[in-house]
């Protein structure tokens, strides 16, 4: 599976294949507007969510199927291909019915075995590109199981969709982007084409640009990015799309490094090393805010700060835990020491207040 086997007719075999459209498609006169701005930016590829599976009811969950006749007139007016988002036998069999060019199936769905299943099930016999997005959580085997799902259908244009992965605690991004889960799933599946949706890791407009970089730079072949005529206005996700004059500008500054290489390219290890930084500084973060809370039941206890016999436990157990993983126990022991210091600064600070 390569690149050059979801690529339809007249879309150039070229880094990054970008696909754009709007979240969801609100009305004719909305989709319309924002197909042709894109058609004119040179984007081949129209993407439009037509049903919405949110996480909560009550919110907007999609036009429907009414949408899927825009989707053609789409087609007829710009010559753009377009992609949809399914996640049910009756979404596959309705937008097949409307000639929708690319499926992809959303990080709930991938999720769910039964639901792959329904969709593989309905793929039977079909030839038409899907992609897949990582699920919800950061599982990677539950990933493989979608595409070897989707890939005993007898689908064979098949490509991945790296949305990020949910976190209970979100900081700078709407979803951890994890570089390494599909990094690892590239050196496991190493023609498998993957594709970056900046929108969804980001959460943010403002992150669309330097997390496209950040994914060509891994080696990423392509780009999904919503984008929405008025995004302030979009019924859905609206802080996260950007209009197709901005996508133009990102589009037009990435740096494509497609260079060969003799020896394993440091990049992509570099990007490794700084994506486990992040999630190191995101749990220092976490820990200290706990032993904020901690403060407070001490300080409403009358508890002293300082707990001996606990702290004297925790460098025990962790230095022996960081032993048997193959550090050296000196190394994490100053580690241990400097992250105790700083909490119990933190905590006096709180209780003397």
């Amino acid at each position: 599976m390569k690149l050059e086997s979801i690529l339809l007719p007249g879309i150039e075999n070229k880094r990054p294949l970008v696909i754009s459209g709007p979240c969801s498609a609100e009305s004719e006169e909305q989709v319309m507007k924002t197909a042709r701005e894109l058609a004119k930016a040179g984007i081949k590829i129209f993407r439009a969510g037509i049903w919405k599976p949110r996480t909560k009811p009550g919110g907007f969950e999609g036009i429907g199927a009414i949408g899927l006749p825009w989707l053609q007139k789409v087609k007829e007016e710009t010559g753009m291909y377009t992609a949809v988002e399914v996640a049910t036998k009756g979404h596959v069999e309705e937008a097949l019915a409307h000639g929708v060019d690319i499926l992809w199936i959303g990080a709930r769905t991938t999720a769910n075995p039964f639901a792959m299943q329904e969709i593989a099930d309905a793929l039977v016999g079909v030839d038409i590109p899907v992609l897949i997005k990582n699920p919800v959580n950061p599982d990677l085997e539950l990933w493989i199981g979608a595409i070897e799902r989707i890939y005993n259908a007898g689908i064979r244009k098949i490509g991945v969709i790296h949305r990020g992965f949910s976190s209970y605690d979100k900081k700078v991004y709407r979803n951890l982007p994890q570089w390494h889960i599909p990094i690892e799933l590239r050196r496991r599946m190493p023609s498998l084409p993957i594709i970056c949706d900046p929108s969804h890791i980001g959460g943010k407009r403002e992150l669309i640009a330097p997390l496209s970089q950040q994914a060509m730079d891994l080696g990423f072949d392509g780009l999904i990015i919503e984008s929405h005529i008025c995004p302030d206005c979009a019924w859905s996700d609206k802080d996260q799309q950007i209009t197709p004059e901005s996508l133009d500008v990102i589009l037009n500054t990435i740096v494509i490094r497609d260079e060969t290489q003799s020896t394993e390219n440091l990049t992509t290890l570099r990007r490794q090393i700084d994506d486990l930084d992040d999630q190191l500084l995101e749990l220092l973060a976490k820990r200290l805010r706990i032993s904020k809370e901690i403060a407070v039941f001490k300080k409403e206890h009358s508890m002293p700060v300082l707990q001996t016999g606990r702290y004297d436990e925790i460098m025990t157990k962790r230095i022996k835990q960081a032993e048997d993983m193959g550090m050296h126990g000196d190394f994490v022991k100053i580690i241990l020491e400097a992250i105790h210091e700083e909490s119990v600064r933190t905590q006096l600070d709180l209780i003397n207040k």
